[in-house]
């Protein structure tokens, strides 16, 4: 038996066809009974049956192996779990025929708490508390309610029978084929599913109502919810009906399944799962509340049911052929949820935000803990971390830099044909270049192989020398130390105007060309109007790398962007890129200060609000290193946000646009934490006349976190009253979008007593589990009571959250923020002896972070001139 210990894979002697599952849950008792029948082949001869269990008691009676050929029932001489790597190991006393039998085995097990397997969620209906029965089974979860062989490549049909309470819902991957109530007790069965990978099968028991509808093609879709919430799932139903006849064209396959049925649980790790034909959801991402609901709601719910559908194509009915290759499935569904949401609400300018998920791609992979796109899995244990940036952002990125490489039409066609031929089986990320090589004569495979298979990006660094443009290319890595890497880099830029533009290919280290024979103009001097102004690369950031410009090129462009010549993605380029660049202690603080103010007078969401983030991680910096600089840097942000903040003001305004409506809540947020006194006072105001009425037109849902977030500015120790009201709030709302703002707001507080109080409180009975993460986004004055909090608090937190991934957010969330080398040692010190392999990764990558930091102090420390400029910043009349 030994042999079958410390394996990745399962042995490949038996191969699962189809699926009987027979499934009895005790909703009060909170443990399941049941059996499975599963059709095997086979095809070798062997001793053994070897298949994946997890957190399951096996009656070992119950267990044997009806062979069809010989009508022989052959029963296991040995019957062992072995825990360690989640596998049952069946042993016979001979060999079993090679052909097809059928193996049954009977089982119980328990609805854990832990949001994975098969699982309890809460919720309340006429004031009693109650439970519901859900699955998760992605990534190897499966094996928590039934035996099975777990992993994507062993594909089977399902046929599947519940026995529940008769007065609940019970809904699983196919419609309904019969139902037989027995008193209180009902048997309910459904429809063989098509084949598909276990991850992907899934169960939901409870009391719901629904909203319906149909596409023109005749497919029923359902949204499921609490009792009560029917209306809050009429927005995410319209998004899904039209969505579903987009994908239809878009890949040219019908959906193909005969129902999609989403449903909105309570108590949900992630934000959604793709479940074929029953796709699971946190509420938050799921319903819509035309009340109390922000437009940025509204967008996640959109962009999410797009993700969630795109999977039913990439995903369930093409499959990867193992984890190593997930970023196929969320990389892809994450670009195409972009292409469906710009469908469906152009007005959302959806392609300059998702920089925003570049942005985070960028992040992580510019860490030396970063990983390759395809990494190898050799441990079930090991799959939860890879759901990270890099599989969906860096993954995403990458596809829309190939298909802008590419040209939509060649991609679409080519992605088409590769659906086509691997519906309904697994297939590999060589596969799908493979498709697209044949689709536009290009060496997709070459060009990728660099993007998927290394881990990191460049950055190109450009510079003019005698009407020649030198282009240069090195792995960037935020800690500014160089790197290995090199890339076959897809070039595009433009020269004083978007219409003359080229594209080239840079797969050397450096190269140079010259500007007249390849633009057709010169590098201006000053005074020469016919020659190109300046110089742009990487247009509308189509592509995954950073970009450094020589100090000339970087004047020209600072210039384009205050005469407002560049388009709103080239604009959150510049100022993206010169952060990073900052940060790797390549770029002066002082010079990333004076672009900053170049932004003065940006109206665009996406690029504000990029701009913002960047404000506060510079605060932060500052702190640390200059604190004595710490009140004109203040001043200077709140200056560079009052163009704004009075362009939006504080109400909306008729017709206004989604990205107006998003926009506000940040500004107003950002102002209320660099210590704005008009703005906490005007917030001040508004949350009393909100306490005094809910539905008070001066504090619209978009408003409602940044004057949580400013009350909580005045809330200390000896004057507690909007934290208590804050509180209050959070107690009497059942709208989980209301909770989670409230969550995100209360530990920005400057005193270390509340701070404390709040995290002590998202451990409590109050606070979903799933929750408790968006507490943790404590103010600077809070990091260390954190930090001790963390320590205090392992314990119970690991294993409270310890075998899911939001682990992870406990520990990147508290340590990331700091910025000395004691720390980062201290850190790692408490953690020798308290890691475990699904926080590893998250944990060496945080202390990578605060090493940055570290180093990012050190150099602002030492920075001349800085004091003068931010003076001058700060008092500068605009």
């Amino acid at each position: 038996m030994d042999q079958f210990k410390g394996q990745p894979r399962l042995p490949k002697f038996a191969v699962p066809k189809r699926y009987d599952i027979h499934l009895i849950p005790d909703l009060n008792t909170c443990q399941f009974t049941g059996s499975v029948s599963i059709d095997l082949d086979i095809v070798e001869t062997t001793r053994f049956i070897v298949l994946n269990v997890a957190e399951l008691s096996i009656d070992n009676r119950s267990v044997s192996l009806a062979a069809k050929s010989s009508s022989k029932v052959f029963e296991p001489t040995k019957v062992e779990l072995v825990e360690d790597d989640e596998i049952l190991v069946l042993e016979f006393s001979e060999n079993l025929p090679v052909g097809m039998g059928v193996l049954a085995i009977g089982f119980e097990g328990v609805l854990n708490d832990k949001m994975k397997g098969f699982y309890r969620s809460t919720y309340e209906h006429n004031g009693q508390k109650k439970n519901m029965a859900v699955t998760q089974f992605e990534p190897a979860d499966a094996r928590r309610c039934f035996p099975c062989w777990d992993e994507p490549a062993c594909k089977a049909t399902f046929k599947i029978t519940l026995d529940v309470p008769s007065e609940l819902v019970a809904l699983s991957n196919m419609p309904v084929i019969e139902e037989k109530v027995d008193g209180h007790q009902k048997t309910v069965s459904y429809q063989e599913s098509p084949i598909m990978s276990t991850y992907l099968v899934a169960v939901v028991i409870g009391l719901f109502d629904y909203v319906e509808d149909h596409t023109s093609d005749g497919i029923k879709v359902r949204v499921y919810c609490q009792v009560g919430k029917a209306d809050q799932g009429k927005f995410a139903l319209y998004v899904a009906v039209k969505t579903l006849e987009l994908y239809k064209e878009y890949f040219a396959v019908p959906y193909s399944l005969p129902k999609l049925d989403m449903i909105a649980i309570p108590d949900f790790a992630a934000g959604a799962m793709e479940n074929y034909g029953l796709v699971t959801y946190r509420e938050t991402a799921l319903l819509y509340d035309d009340k109390h609901s922000a437009a940025a709601n509204k967008q996640r719910v959109a962009t999410v049911v797009a993700h969630e559908l795109a999977h039913q194509w990439f995903g369930n009915l093409v499959t990867m052929e193992w984890w190593t290759h997930l970023w196929l499935n969320e990389g892809f569904a994450t670009w195409v949820s972009y292409l469906a949401t710009d469908s469906l609400f152009p007005e959302w300018k959806i392609w300059t935000q998702f920089l925003d998920e570049s942005t985070e791609g960028l992040r992580l992979d510019g860490l030396a803990e970063s990983h390759p796109i395809e990494v190898d899995i050799n441990h079930a244990r090991e799959i939860d971390e890879i759901f990270d940036a890099i599989s969906y952002r860096k993954g995403a990125s990458v596809i829309r830099m190939l298909q802008s490489y590419l040209g939509a039409e060649v991609f679409q066609r080519s992605l088409a044909s590769y659906i086509k031929r691997y519906a309904c089986s697994n297939a590999k990320t060589e596969d799908l270049w493979t498709a697209l090589e044949e689709g536009s004569g290009e060496p997709v495979n070459k060009l990728m192989n660099s993007w998927t298979k290394q881990k990191g990006y460049p950055v190109v660094a450009v510079k003019v020398k005698e009407q020649k443009l030198e282009f240069e290319q090195s792995q960037f890595l935020s800690s500014g130390s160089p790197g290995e890497g090199q890339w076959i880099v897809p070039i595009t830029l433009c020269c004083g105007s978007y219409d003359v533009h080229k594209n080239f290919l840079l797969q050397n280290k450096s190269e140079t060309l010259d500007i007249r024979e390849f633009l057709g103009c010169s590098i201006s001097k000053e005074g020469d109007n016919a020659a190109c102004t300046w110089i742009k690369l990487n247009v509308n950031q189509s592509g995954f790398y950073r970009v450094k410009y020589d100090e000339d090129l970087a004047a020209k462009l600072r210039s384009a962007i205050e005469k407002k010549n560049l388009s709103e993605t080239d604009r959150f380029g510049i100022l993206d890129d010169s952060f990073a660049l900052c940060m790797a202690r390549q770029l002066s603080l002082t010079s990333l200060l004076n672009l900053m103010g170049s932004y003065r007078e940006e109206t665009e969401y996406t690029v504000v609000s990029n701009l913002i983030s960047i404000s506060y991680k510079v605060l932060r910096i500052v702190a640390d290193a200059r604190p004595e600089l710490l009140d004109y840097v203040n001043q200077f942000f709140i200056c560079l946000f009052q163009y704004s903040a009075e362009r939006l003001g504080w109400d909306p305004k008729q017709g206004e646009s989604h990205l107006d409506a998003m926009l506000r809540g940040e500004i107003l947020g950002a102002l209320a934490l660099f210590g704005h006194d008009e703005t906490l006072n005007e917030a001040s105001k508004r949350f009393h006349a909100f306490l005094e009425d809910r539905n008070t037109p001066l504090l619209p849902p978009d408003l409602r976190k940044a004057v949580y977030v400013a009350v909580m500015q005045k809330v200390s120790s000896s004057d507690r009253s909007g934290y208590e009201s804050l509180l209050r709030v959070y107690r009497e709302t059942d709208l989980s979008q209301e909770k989670t703002r409230i969550l995100g707001s209360l530990a920005s507080c400057t005193d270390v007593n509340i701070i404390l109080e709040v995290l002590n409180f998202i451990l409590s009975s109050e606070v979903r589990s799933q929750d408790a993460v968006f507490g943790l986004a404590v103010s600077r004055e809070g990091r260390e009571t954190a930090w001790k909090w963390l320590k205090d608090n392992w314990d119970h937190i690991s294993k409270t959250w310890g075998s899911g991934f939001l682990i992870t957010r406990f520990v990147s969330t508290i340590v990331s923020p700091f910025a000395s080398f004691e720390k980062a040692a201290e850190i790692e010190e408490f953690f020798a002896t308290r890691s475990k392999p699904s926080i590893a990764r998250t944990l060496k990558q945080s202390l990578e972070r605060v090493h940055i930091n570290a180093k990012w102090v050190q150099n602002v420390q030492n920075e001349e001139h800085l004091a003068e400029a931010v003076k001058d910043l700060a008092f500068r009349k605009y």
